[in-house]
């Protein structure tokens, strides 16, 4: 069989790799604890839940538009007033089975072969993967730990050129779980006005903060129509399974992304359209708690980080994962979360599942339980204690 040759530059997202290494030890008889995975631990709100039952009862079984149910826009619009003092006509807001399309559909619909893209490195895989999969130039920008693992706008200054097309940034961060302050969003602003460059602002983890409010990069002025905004259910409300996600954009570029899902998808399923809508209008109490014991975990995994020989790790402010420097154990990245999961049953990332510059850290996912937690840390210290 002959493959497309676009089809050696598509990467993969290492999480899945890892988790199924760990299940597959499971079925061997070990046990493993998982702080791999980016995914809630929580069950979706049986209030949701229900709404999807209903709408499944009262015939919410077929296709949609391809944009999305326009109550569930409408809904998204009146999210973004509230959430992040924008108002937004509902026809720029195009819905998608993930929130993953959005970069996917943005990234088809601006970049020829050639253009260059900026993305955020250590940063989420398919930023990168997407770049190359569409012939594009791939240019990252570092994250530093001196810096908080924050963009360095002068940096990006440098980095863009007359080719570039797209600047990425993903704030709450993952893996390292950095937030841009609102000087650094006003700085990329300016950068990005300047050279006529636009942005994908990828905010799926927003409502995940601990010591602070979110700012969006849309509440800028002169923002709106200069970037697409990602976000979606998955992260907020524990629906990682039932795949909906949202991009807000101009509404010219609405019309061809909505192209893009009619040729790919059709539509997101309808009933899970309407369960979104009780996700946004319905109580929130459930993304407080979670966020409250996310942050309980975090703490916990931080603090017993900082313990164990050879890991520092720095208090990450939003998402629900941590990003501890490894390198005073004088181990790779990858060997040392190979070995981690192999021989202390703790499943981790390597730091360069997100990129080169990912090199010297490791990714633990606190989406899981403190006594699980607790679990893990002893595990790694022990190993630690055997092994350096």
């Amino acid at each position: 069989m002959h493959l497309a040759d676009r089809m050696q530059s598509l990467g993969t997202e290492t999480a899945f790799d890892v988790l199924a290494r760990a299940r597959a030890l499971e079925a061997q008889g070990r046990k493993v604890v998982h702080l791999e995975i980016g995914e809630p631990d929580f069950d979706t709100p049986s209030n949701i839940v229900q709404a999807a039952v209903t709408a499944l009862q009262q015939g919410y079984t077929h296709y949609g538009p391809a944009a999305g149910l326009p109550e569930l826009r409408e809904a998204i619009a009146q999210r973004m007033a509230t959430a992040r003092g924008v108002k937004v006509d509902p026809g720029r807001i195009v819905v998608t089975p993930g929130a993953k399309p959005i970069m996917f559909f943005t990234i088809l619909a601006l970049v020829n072969p050639g253009d260059e893209v900026i993305y955020p490195d250590p940063g989420f895989p398919i930023y990168e993967s997407m770049v190359g999969f569409v012939g594009g130039v791939k240019k990252p920008i570092r994250l530093r730990e001196e810096r908080e693992f924050r963009m360095d706008v002068a940096e990006l200054k440098e980095l863009i050129t007359p080719r570039t097309r797209l600047v990425i940034l993903n704030s709450p961060h993952n893996p390292t779980g950095s937030v841009l302050t609102r000087a650094d969003l006003e700085a990329v602003a300016e950068v990005t006005q300047k050279t006529g460059t636009l942005v994908l602002a990828d905010e799926i983890y927003s409502d995940l903060l601990y010591d602070s409010e979110h700012v969006s990069l849309a509440s800028l002025p002169g923002m709106l129509d200069r970037m697409i905004l990602l976000d979606g259910f998955s992260k907020t409300y524990a629906m990682t399974g039932w795949r909906m996600g949202y991009g807000v954009m101009r509404a010219d570029l609405a019309t061809h992304v909505a192209r893009l899902m009619t040729n790919s998808n059709s539509c997101t399923a309808s009933f899970t359209q309407v369960a979104g809508i009780e996700a946004l209008r319905g109580p929130q109490s459930s993304v407080e708690a979670m966020c409250a014991e996310f942050k309980k975990r975090r703490d916990v995994m931080v603090a017993g980080l900082n313990q164990i020989k050879g890991f520092s790790c720095r208090l990450p402010k939003g998402a629900f994962y941590v990003f501890p420097n490894v390198k005073e154990t004088g181990w790779p990245s990858k060997k040392l979360a190979d070995a981690l999961l192999d021989d202390a049953g703790v499943a981790a990332l390597s730091g360069t599942a997100f990129g080169a510059f990912g090199e010297g850290y490791l990714r633990f996912s606190v989406a899981n339980s403190i006594e699980n937690i607790e679990k893990a840390l002893d595990r790694v210290g022990a190993w630690t204690t055997k092994n350096l």
